[in-house]
């Protein structure tokens, strides 16, 4: 379909390009026919004033009108043939360069298109594939339920948990996706967002007595421009993550600070790690790094994680390697500093 649609646009350009090119070419034509005309012209009158004999002139010193008629037709024809051929061989080259620049333009043109179109489809297979998943599970878990005529109270129970679990995760999914869905396709509405304010409140309700995670805050607040909802999604993905991820128990260290004109948050747990392989596809949409992550996981926090910090105009980076820590920060443009 784009390589139809690059031919198509590159025709376009061409045409415009040659268009103009012609257009230009019978305009410096015209000029320049027009000025042979005159001088030739000019040419004309200065040999046929009176005066001795020249080239021009006939017996006794009368001009000679049919041989200069003659001269002049073949200086004209001989102006007309080189300019027609030097205008040919400017839109030759102009074709070509202007086909070959064409092409370039287009697919310039459409490369944005095209890799979004691809993500899409990609997006779109992988949507699918993760839809599939709990709902296969769920259909074999109640046609053989159906089949037992002897169902029990208690496998019914366990039947209908492990089904609300299946349910759970597709409600999850939904919602990300929908999220995912509105920062590729809207712009945020921001305000002055104290970051401080945020990350305590993520913070206690992941952890209510501040058994796990250590969380250091500096003594000024530190406000961005961003979408609230956003960044409290941004750092409940970060915190979630860092805790599912870690040993139980362990401690989860997290930071707040001022970096420049940045306001900086980094968060760092213990655990299996990330693999130096791992580490560039860690964000991608249902990407997850191995099995010693969360195989529950849809594979999108990190992926609507980057989108929320790439929308604010900020950056997400991970640090990890194999059996070592990992630290996910983030930075926004600090707009406030009390």
């Amino acid at each position: 379909m784009f390589r139809s649609a690059v031919i198509k646009l590159t025709v376009w350009y061409l045409l415009i390009i040659m268009g103009i090119s012609l257009l230009f070419s019978i305009t410096i034509y015209q000029a320049a026919m027009n000025e042979i005309d005159d001088r030739l012209a000019e040419f004309q009158s200065y040999f046929e004033m009176p005066g001795p004999g020249g080239f021009v002139n006939g017996p006794g010193g009368a001009p000679n009108h049919r041989l200069f008629s003659a001269y002049r037709n073949d200086q004209r024809q001989t102006a007309n043939r080189n300019i027609s051929s030097l205008l040919i061989t400017v839109n030759i080259l102009v074709f070509f360069g202007g086909g070959a620049l064409s092409y370039l333009l287009a697919r310039r043109t459409l490369r944005h298109i095209e890799q979004s179109h691809d993500e899409q489809s990609r997006f779109t297979g992988d949507a699918s594939h993760e839809l599939r998943t709990p709902l296969a599970a769920m259909k074999s878990e109640l046609e053989v339920a159906l089949r037992n005529p002897n169902l029990s109270k208690t496998e019914m129970h366990t039947l209908l948990k492990s089904n609300l679990e299946e349910v759970n995760k597709l409600t999850t999914l939904s919602k990300t996706l929908l999220q995912l869905s509105r920062l590729d396709h809207a712009s945020l509405e921001l305000e002055p967002v104290n970051l401080g304010t945020v990350a305590s409140e993520v913070v206690q309700r992941y952890d209510k007595n501040a058994s796990r995670i250590n969380l250091n805050l500096p003594s000024e607040q530190l406000v961005s421009k961003a979408n609230h909802a956003s960044i409290e999604e941004l750092l409940t993905i970060l915190v979630d993550n860092a805790l599912k991820y870690s040993p139980k128990n362990s401690k989860i260290d997290a930071t707040l600070s001022r970096d420049g004109r940045s306001v900086q948050f980094s968060i760092t747990n213990g655990g299996r790690g990330i693999s130096t392989e791992n580490l560039p596809l860690i964000f991608d949409r249902f990407y997850r790094a191995n099995n010693s992550r969360n195989d529950s996981g849809s594979g999108l926090g990190l992926a609507l994680a980057k989108e929320i910090v790439e929308i604010h105009k900020g950056q997400l980076s991970v640090t990890s390697a194999k059996n070592a820590d990992t630290t996910f920060t983030f930075s926004l443009p600090l707009i406030k500093n009390n």
